[in-house]
Parts: C-alpha cells; sequence; structure tokens
C-alpha cells in the first residue's frame, strides 16, 4: 500500500509541475465580435497598426487609454507568442511580433470596444 501511495504522490506532483509549466497569461474568449485573444482577467487584447513588428509605439497617452498587456518576469516566449522590450525595459506580450494591449473603455470579460477605434486597433484573433 506505501508503494502505491508514493506512486499517486509521484503522478499528483508530475501533474502539478505540468500544469504550472502549461499555464499561460493569456486564453482565448468568445464574445459578441467573435473569438478574440484575452488578457489574464478575461479582458480582451488588441493590436495596434502604428506597431512594427517586435516594436512598440504606444507610449504616454497612448499607453495610458492602451495599456500593454505585460509579461512577468519569468515569461517566456512560446510559438506565436513572443515577448517585446518596451522603451522602460518591462516587457510586453506581442502575437507573432505585434505587441498586445488592453483598452480602458473595457471593462468586463467579452467588451469588444476598442475594436476600430481611430481606424487603429484591432481585436488579437487566433
Amino acid at each position: 500500500m506505501k508503494k502505491v501511495n508514493q506512486i499517486i504522490a509521484g503522478v499528483l506532483l508530475s501533474v502539478s509541475f505540468c500544469s504550472v509549466a502549461l499555464a499561460t497569461a493569456w486564453s482565448v474568449a468568445d464574445t459578441g465580435a467573435g473569438r478574440v485573444f484575452a488578457g489574464e482577467k478575461g479582458l480582451s487584447l488588441y493590436t495596434f497598426r502604428k506597431d512594427t513588428p517586435n516594436l512598440s509605439n504606444c507610449y504616454d497617452d497612448c499607453a495610458t487609454a492602451w495599456p500593454p498587456f505585460l509579461a512577468k518576469a519569468d515569461a517566456k516566449a512560446t510559438g506565436a507568442w513572443t515577448l517585446v522590450k518596451r522603451n522602460d525595459g518591462s516587457m510586453q506580450w506581442a502575437l507573432k511580433g505585434m505587441p498586445l494591449y488592453y483598452w480602458v473603455g473595457d471593462s468586463a470579460q467579452g467588451d469588444t470596444t476598442g475594436n476600430g477605434v481611430g481606424g487603429v486597433w484591432d481585436l488579437a484573433r487566433p
């Protein structure tokens, strides 16, 4: 019985480590505008047409209205999800090199009110 308990404990520990390793800062959300990528709090993510791959051009007032989707210090790029270094040294999540942002006008999961703002903001889609 002791051996079985040790095996079960080992399996549970392995599953726990796998869950941590596979945890992501983003998810896919179903919204009235279709499926979009969402950040940790479930808020929709956007791209800025004035950005270029691997470079954010949204600072100061722009970043106040469109807060960057910042990565934690230990974040690692994976697949299409990359990291962009901002002017202040912080790291921002990017999708295929395009930096990602929240919109201050979205306050609840599923909100997509930033889509098309100024003709330069688009929902990040899977």
